[in-house]
């Protein structure tokens, strides 16, 4: 049965339809399949209902929304010129820059998409014009936007949460380690990239224009303070602290800054419900047909299949992560952390893995799949905003995606990269 799901979802996503309609058919199938027929439908309703009734489910779309209005604002500029005022005129500067915004930035709006937009659209001009290849530029915004999946708060970690059961505050601060190492990475191929091509630096910024700089990003530096201040200072729960945020976001950019007018809130307020329905709709069906999944025991029959139940917590944590980065490839990541979470989780349990740990890793594999050919949710979306052919957003990636797949490694090897903070901030 799984093979003929796999095979629906596959030829319709090749026939062009949206990602939630193979979902929606391959889950009606295999329903029909299980139940000879639609007598128990109000069943599978049910299960999709399930999905979504996590109170924690809350802090997606007011994550969005509180990404909407910054974006739309000057918060991202704001916080691009600080960056640049302290790095910028070093060799390199520039490109490490872009890699330390989208970082930054990732702190505020959990979203890769929406760094590569509100990163990318002020700083690729900049790195042209300074002497930055078109396809090197390209790939480093939209891989250094994978960042912000990992740098709390993030959408794909509040997901794979609500699923596997696991905390989302914990998850968040894990995040933080391996979003930083990414970083450094970054910055030191960028370094070697700036100087083998001999890239010409920027003008360095006096300290009288670092200081105003810190001034001007000071309010859109309190976002990142808040979300991980307030959670781990027990203020407020992660849900809470999207509601906190969203606030914060609108009181900055309509009264503070005065970057946006009161009738835009529809305009904003319609593009984050559009959002917010996709998602949503794919959580439903995805728990759904997860349930269908689970039903049918087809997980255990994969593991069982390839070995997986066999090997050592080691073995389960690569085979999690080359399944989640090839899904990530083709699917969109949402949907990978619905349907491939739940079918590793008895490998997980048997093995005593932690879910922290294990959440972190397929976060970074999530966000390698979505800036990774041939379908990358993020190559799709510098297309769209930079007006750059498919092949040219692809041409600089592999020495990106080999520095990711690096830190995945590093993590397996070294899981306190990710766990040092978190065991530090939820001490036994």
């Amino acid at each position: 049965m799984a093979t003929l799901l796999m095979a629906i979802m596959i030829g319709l996503l090749l026939l062009g339809f949206p990602m939630m309609i193979p979902l929606i058919t391959a889950s009606v199938v295999g329903f029909v399949m299980m139940f000879d027929g639609f007598g128990q439908m109000e069943t599978f309703i049910q299960q999709m209902m399930g999905g979504i009734r996590p109170a924690s489910l809350i802090a997606v779309p007011m994550f969005i929304l509180a990404a909407d209005i910054m974006t739309r604002g000057h918060s991202a500029d704001r916080l691009i010129n600080m960056v640049m005022a302290f790095i910028g005129h070093i060799k390199g500067g520039l490109a490490i820059s872009t890699a330390t915004s989208c970082t930054l930035f990732g702190a505020v709006s959990g979203s890769t998409q929406a760094t590569v937009v509100a990163v990318g659209s002020p700083l690729r001009p900049k790195m042209l014009k300074a002497g930055y290849s078109d396809s090197f530029t390209l790939a480093l915004i939209i891989n250094a936007s994978d960042i912000a999946f990992l740098i709390p708060p993030s959408i794909g970690m509040i997901i794979y949460g609500v699923i596997s059961e696991t905390s989302i505050a914990e998850l968040f601060i894990a995040g933080i380690g391996p979003g930083l190492l990414i970083l450094l990475m970054f910055s030191l191929y960028c370094l070697y990239y700036a100087h083998k091509h001999n890239v010409p630096t920027e003008p360095k910024a006096s300290w009288s224009e670092r200081f105003r700089a810190v001034q001007m990003a000071l309010w859109p530096l309190f976002f990142p303070v808040i979300i991980v201040g307030g959670i781990y200072g027990g203020i407020f729960s992660p849900t809470e602290a999207a509601a906190v945020c969203v606030l914060y976001a609108f009181l900055l950019e309509f009264v503070v800054f005065r970057s946006l007018k009161l009738p835009e809130i529809y305009r904003i307020a319609k593009s984050t419900g559009l959002i917010t329905a996709v998602v949503f709709i794919l959580v439903a069906v995805g728990n759904g047909f997860s349930w269908i999944l689970s039903f049918a025991q087809v997980p255990q029959a994969i593991l069982e299949s390839v070995g997986v139940n066999e090997a050592g917590p080691v073995g389960v944590l690569i085979a999690i992560c080359v399944a989640f980065f090839i899904a990530c490839m083709f699917v969109d990541p949402i949907v990978v952390i619905l349907v491939l979470t739940p079918i590793f989780a008895p490998a997980i349990q048997a093995t005593g893995l932690d879910p922290v740990l294990v959440g972190v890793l397929i976060t970074l594999q999530v966000a390698i799949g979505s800036a990774t050919p041939p379908f990358g949710c993020d190559i799709f979306t510098a297309i769209a905003i930079f007006k750059r052919p498919y092949m040219e957003v692809i041409r600089g990636t592999p020495p990106f995606i080999f520095m990711l797949v690096a830190a995945a490694g590093l993590i397996i090897a070294f899981p306190d990269i990710a766990l040092f903070l978190r065991d530090l901030a939820f001490p036994d």
